[in-house]
């Protein structure tokens, strides 16, 4: 009787071992400068790791024309954290501290729930980010 061996495919492995990114973008105003900067957010953010090797794009969270300092009326961003605590991201991309929040309680409390599920936040006008 021949011998059969199954080879398994890798191809799901690989995807696995991606890290899942988010970005999150924010404009506190409607004012035609801040539309124009939200939309060039959007657009860098859904090409940022289009070739890369080892992170994939899971979703953009985009709030506009909504203040900082309250995370309550940030509706992405609340989606993007329960998403975070569902363990669908590994890793947040944002423009900058101030994108991500402007109320210092409200971005330290946040920043350390998500360090807590051992998530990373990445700041790029800073050129830093957390730690899991």
């Amino acid at each position: 009787m021949p011998t059969v061996t199954v080879i398994q495919s890798t191809i799901v492995e690989e995807k696995s071992r991606m890290i899942r990114c988010a970005a999150y973008c924010r404009v506190s105003s409607d004012s035609e400068d801040q539309i124009n900067s939200f939309m060039a957010q959007l657009k860098y953010y859904e090409n940022f790791l289009a070739d890369s090797e080892t992170e994939i794009l899971i979703n953009v969270y985009a709030d506009e024309g909504v203040t900082g300092t309250c995370e309550d009326k940030r509706e992405d961003f609340q989606r993007m954290m329960n998403d975070c605590r569902k363990g669908k991201i590994d890793r947040i991309y944002t423009k900058s501290i101030s994108r991500f929040a402007r109320n210092t309680k409200d971005c330290l409390k946040n920043i350390r729930e998500l360090k807590s599920l051992g998530i990373t936040v990445f700041f790029e006008k800073e050129n830093s980010a957390t730690r899991s």
